[in-house]
């Protein structure tokens, strides 16, 4: 059953929804481009992970580790005679401090199947891209440097939490998909979006000359929707942020419509 919404379903915004839908949403856009694109290019999810650290109020993104922990065998009697010999007590304790906070952003790059590069970046927005802080300018100063490069990019926003992002003259709307060619800079594609509005169909930027894939973000919707088993588990809350008294009516007679 296609979710009752004509457009965006504002219950998929809540917190509790919103890691699940967005990860699951863009796995049906890949699989909705594959397709289309076989041979010259492939897909792949790539990921962006921050560590919050609970005594800093900075994120880096992670990398590699400086230093692995390995388990060590434990001592036989022998030794730890020899140990308590040979050591004395420490003079003082601390505390070793609380683990750190993990913020997985997960991403698509369409990629030349030949030369391997990226063709195109593919971003559903999270709260943590839009929302004031270390996260959104580390995501900004990515954005920037696509936008240097030769790729295409392509911004989705189904969140109507948060600022936007700094598009100039991006029109009021409640959700929105962006497409920057990159031969069109600075210059961009905008589908604006209220919250009643069918989510639009655009046209996925590849390299010229070649058959262009198109993206169906409602019907892509409708099918995650269903298979996720959403209607089971989501209007146990409220939308986030809550609708106007108008919206919510409208809402409301909608999922009413849809339980009879």
């Amino acid at each position: 059953m296609p979710s009752p919404f004509p457009g965006m379903n504002p219950y998929l915004e809540q917190a509790s929804v919103w890691q699940d839908f967005h990860n699951t949403f863009l796995i049906a856009i890949r699989e909705a481009l594959v397709p289309q694109l076989l041979p010259n290019y492939y897909v792949r999810v790539e990921e962006q992970v921050f560590v919050h650290e609970y005594d800093s109020e900075e994120r880096r993104p992670l990398g590699r580790p400086d230093v692995s922990i390995h388990a060590v065998p434990r001592p036989s009697t022998a030794q730890v005679s020899i140990q308590e010999r040979t050591f004395h007590s420490a003079p003082t304790t601390v505390l070793i401090p609380p683990g750190a906070d993990e913020l997985h952003s997960a991403y698509l790059e369409i990629r030349d199947r030949d030369a391997r590069q990226v063709v195109t970046t593919i971003e559903l927005l999270s709260p943590s891209n839009k929302f004031t802080g270390p996260d959104r300018e580390v995501y900004w100063n990515k954005v920037r440097k696509v936008l240097s490069s030769r790729s295409h990019f392509v911004e989705i926003d189904l969140l109507r939490g948060g600022p936007r992002m700094p598009w100039i003259d991006l029109p009021e709307c409640a959700y929105y998909a962006l497409v920057s060619r990159a031969d069109q800079r600075p210059k961009a594609d905008v589908w604006p979006v209220a919250l009643r509005d069918r989510l639009p169909q655009f046209v996925v930027p590849v390299k010229s000359g070649e058959a262009e894939p198109t993206i169906d973000l409602q019907s892509i919707l409708h099918r995650v929707y269903d298979a996720s088993g959403y209607a089971s588990s989501i209007y146990d809350g409220l939308p986030e942020p809550l609708l106007k008294s108008a919206d919510a009516a409208w809402a409301e007679e909608l999922l009413n419509a849809s339980a009879t």
